[in-house]
């Protein structure tokens, strides 16, 4: 008589985490794979093509335009992707040109 293993139950996915700050390639998977919005899913996908030709260079503006189109993806997961686009986007933000006031003289 040959002894059997122990059951083991099967592995579970771990929990989520919607308060993590997701990277710029990663909130454009997401958009393409969760958003339901058809126009939107095609603007990330194109935005990814993009940034893949592109690289770093064109994130930023990338990141502006899907952000412009990111209306009505509602949920923990949308607002998580929407809050990493939009920090993403103020971090990266060109230094503001020097006015009179704070240039030598």
């Amino acid at each position: 008589m040959s002894e059997q293993p122990p059951e083991t139950s099967p592995p579970t996915a771990p929990a989520k985490d919607y308060t993590r700050e997701l990277g710029v390639v990663e909130c454009f998977v997401a958009i393409t794979n969760e958003c339901q919005s058809g126009p939107v899913r095609t603007m990330a996908s194109h935005a990814l093509e993009a940034i893949k030709s592109g690289g770093p260079e064109v994130m930023r503006e990338q990141v502006y335009y899907v952000l412009s189109a990111l209306q009505g993806w509602r949920g923990e997961r949308a607002s998580q992707v929407h809050a990493s686009l939009t920090k993403y986007y103020q971090d990266t933000a060109p230094p503001a040109p020097p006015t009179s006031s704070n240039v030598p003289d």
